[in-house]
């Protein structure tokens, strides 16, 4: 068929480009080969497939030729929908997938089965791009978790990259999550093991089962970080749920595997050169009763150079560093969310509250049973802060810092509070930078 999904790809097409390169007869001729039951191929792969199919004497007979209906049906569908979402300005949306991997479940056991559908959408860190080596298949969980990573790590190397001026200079990153929120991350420009350790210690607890994503090879010694760094008490290895890098040095594998292979590997090697180019910029959609909502994706950075962001009070360089990294893992957990990092670790993530001096406390009290000094952290928020309150909690346990946006009418109050502690404040407007994330 002609190229059509091409021609709208292009920034310069016009209605006649697309239009001269909608075919007409290929469609036709696949859905009457479709409808007749014919050995109909839509892919130059088929050939060999349906070759060997021939050679071995056209076993299953009806379920082969079904299954290259279905496909060409699909492939048309795909086609057919391409033409009506350009044409339709808005009015007219979906997506049409392959299943690629079949999961027991649903998020619960009784949600059988769960699965995995590639809608071919190029991307190199598309869920369909990570290779399983060793383990169990990923459940339905592990690949929510897995998109969520991706968000998450993909947010902090573009926040890093876009400071970095003409030079890349995405640190070694190091991240933890569970039920969707990071659980652990941190950096280190230099040492992927210190970033790896610091990771683990964000909360030793939460992690346990998680899922981690490094944006480095996991080398033996990045392995033990992970298996034995400060391990609480009565545990013979931290256990989880899967390791995803894009790559792994020999034996590590063996060193980290789990009984009944309950610990998943998976490699992409595009995780090792993470930059502003890797954020999802695909629409987002949501099923919900009856349709489905479709947004743009989660694309802000933060940038610390826009003239759009207030300064009260001047934070460090290294607090900023801090400030850079809070914000990109508030952005991509829970609303409403409070963010505290220290160091270049994550010590303290308070997410999915309903008023946001709750998020303020819940991530001081993580902070706390993690034996993690808030003094000299910096904190982010994914929106402003409805009253001092919020703030107020983090200043008075030691916080050196805040990120946050500007739209509260208390924020004048906000700012007095922060400027009498001397605590640098850092506001951007809240339709420019606001994080609300996973509603």
């Amino acid at each position: 068929m002609y190229p059509l999904k091409e021609e709208i790809a292009k920034s310069d097409c016009t209605p006649e480009s697309v239009i001269e390169k909608t075919d007409i007869g290929g469609p036709t001729i696949l859905r009457s080969a479709a409808k007749g039951q014919r050995i109909v191929m839509c892919d130059p792969t088929d050939r060999t497939v349906v070759i060997e199919w021939l050679k071995a004497g056209k076993p299953e007979r009806e379920a082969f030729i079904t299954s290259l209906v279905a496909k060409a049906e699909a492939t048309v569908a795909d086609y057919c929908l391409a033409s009506a979402v350009y044409h339709g300005k808005g009015d007219y949306a979906g997506m049409v997938g392959k299943k690629i991997l079949t999961c027991k479940y649903g998020e619960n056991g009784y949600q059988t089965p769960g699965a995995l559908y590639d809608t071919s959408s190029g991307d190199p860190l598309a869920l369909p791009n990570f290779r399983l080596v060793a383990g169990n298949e990923p459940s339905y969980n592990n690949m929510c978790d897995l998109d969520r990573l991706l968000q998450t790590i993909t947010h902090i190397a573009a926040t890093f990259e876009l400071h970095c001026g003409e030079t890349p200079c995405v640190p070694n990153i190091a991240l933890a999550v569970k039920h969707g929120n990071a659980c652990g991350a941190a950096f280190s420009a230099t040492d992927p093991v210190i970033a790896t350790e610091k990771m683990v210690i964000g909360d030793p607890l939460a992690i346990f089962g998680g899922l981690v994503m490094l944006n480095f090879h996991v080398t033996k010694e990045v392995a033990e970080a992970l298996l034995h760094h400060a391990l609480p008490i009565g545990q013979k290895k931290r256990l989880l749920d899967g390791i995803i890098a894009p790559s792994f040095e020999d034996g590590v594998i063996e060193m980290m595997m789990r009984k009944n292979g309950n610990c998943r590997f998976l490699e992409n090697p595009t995780l090792a050169s993470l930059s502003r180019s890797s954020l999802d910029t695909a629409p987002r959609f949501r099923y919900v009763r009856g349709g489905f909502l479709l947004q743009p994706n989660y694309t802000f950075i933060l940038d610390l150079n826009d003239p759009n962001l207030v300064k009260y009070g001047q934070a460090t360089p290294f607090h900023e560093q801090d400030i850079l990294f809070a914000k990109a893992i508030c952005d991509t957990s829970n609303s409403n969310t409070i963010t505290l990092v220290r160091d270049g670790m994550l010590i303290g993530n308070g997410v999915g509250q309903q008023a946001r001096v709750y998020g303020s406390q819940l991530a001081l009290t993580k902070a706390e049973v993690c034996n993690h000094s808030v003094d000299g952290a910096v904190a982010a928020s994914d929106s402003f802060f409805p009253f001092v309150d919020g703030v107020q909690a983090l200043v008075e346990a030691g916080i050196k810092a805040v990120i946050s946006t500007s739209a509260s009418v208390n924020d004048n109050a906000v700012i007095e509070y922060c400027q009498q502690n001397n605590v640098p404040l850092y506001l951007i407007p809240d339709k420019l930078g606001r994080g609300f994330f996973g509603h």
